[in-house]
């Protein structure tokens, strides 16, 4: 887990897009944050079709994601509004 990133618990499928909406916490700003269903599907080895099961997944690959938004924080990965898609 890295201590530097914190994703909140402020999760929120997002069906209309096939991804799931979060803040992450870095050095005092929020961060808005997505992951794709397809994704979230790869890196939690499921196929996922409903809201419940999505949660879950993320909930059991969250410290693999919080590496991930560590990444892109370090190599500066922001889309132009100063998000990240993962």
């Amino acid at each position: 887990m890295n201590q530097d990133i914190i994703v909140g618990d402020d999760l929120y499928w997002q069906p209309e897009l096939q991804r799931i909406a979060f803040t992450a916490h870095w050095q005092g700003r929020h961060i808005p944050c997505f992951i794709a269903l397809h994704r979230l599907e790869h890196m939690s080895g499921q196929s996922l079709s409903d809201e419940a099961n999505i949660m879950l997944a993320f909930e059991s690959v969250r410290f693999d994601i919080e590496e991930l938004v560590s990444i892109q924080v370090e190599e500066e990965v922001f889309a132009p509004d100063g998000s990240l898609y993962l």
